[in-house]
């Protein structure tokens, strides 16, 4: 799976986009926030990539994100053990995200990838593509209303 988000302005209109890989088939999934910034589009990219899977999986995931990359692997352990605060006793930052990435985390085994953004890795680049549809989508429906 690769996952990626978007967001014109930050904040402004955002998109995320997931590609899915599996025994020679492939799933695309994108959407978008309207008022939204990059790291919640990053998240939820992955949160809705796992989400969209119907049991649990291995999963080797591929993020550009160093925040959610670093959230996630090294961040979060943290943040529970302090009841969602940071080491400075401040609130997380997009607690509501992060809870629902742990639970969906919590339903397979992933394996986290990072991998350099806009560097040519096919499945990065096709992620970051459906990201930037998410935010097409958006501004499409709003110029319609």
């Amino acid at each position: 799976m690769w996952t990626d988000g978007a967001c014109k302005g930050n904040p402004g209109v955002g998109g995320w986009g997931v590609l899915m890989r599996s025994q020679g088939r492939e799933r695309e999934l994108f959407g978008g926030d309207p008022m939204t910034t990059n790291n919640k589009m990053e998240l939820t990219a992955v949160i809705e990539g796992l989400r969209a899977l119907t049991r649990p999986c291995d999963v080797t995931l591929h993020v550009d994100s160093s925040y959610v990359m670093n959230g996630m692997t090294s961040w979060i352990v943290g943040w529970k053990r302090n009841g969602w605060r940071t080491s400075d006793k401040k609130p997380v930052k997009n607690v509501e995200l992060w809870q629902a990435l742990d639970a969906e985390v919590a339903r397979h085994e992933v394996r986290w990838v990072w991998v350099k953004g806009h560097a040519g890795d096919p499945g990065n680049e096709r992620a970051d593509e459906l990201a930037n549809r998410g935010v097409d989508q958006v501004r499409d429906r709003a110029s319609s209303s």
